[in-house]
C-alpha cells in the first residue's frame, strides 16, 4: 500500500500545506523537494493515507497530485 505521495503546489503555498497537515494531528509529514517548482512529498502511514488524500482533495488552493517522483524520469 502507498504511504507517500508527490504533489505540486504553488511555491508560496508550501508553508500553508505543511501547517494544514500538521494541524490535522500530524497525519503526515510534508517535505519540500524543489521549492522553485513547488514539488513536495507527503509521507503518511497506511492508516492515515486515505485521510491525507481526502484533505489534499479539499484544500482551499490547487494541488496537483503526482503518481511518482518526477525527478526519477530520464530527461
Amino acid at each position: 500500500m502507498n504511504d507517500q505521495l508527490y504533489a505540486i503546489v504553488e511555491p508560496e503555498k508550501i508553508d500553508m500545506l505543511t501547517k494544514l497537515i500538521e494541524a490535522y494531528d500530524n497525519l503526515g509529514i510534508v517535505s519540500t523537494l524543489d521549492r522553485s517548482l513547488g514539488l513536495v512529498i507527503i509521507r503518511a502511514t497506511e492508516d492515515t493515507f486515505a485521510d491525507v488524500e481526502e484533505i489534499l482533495n479539499n484544500l482551499p488552493f490547487p494541488i496537483h497530485i503526482l503518481s511518482e517522483d518526477p525527478r526519477s524520469k530520464d530527461i
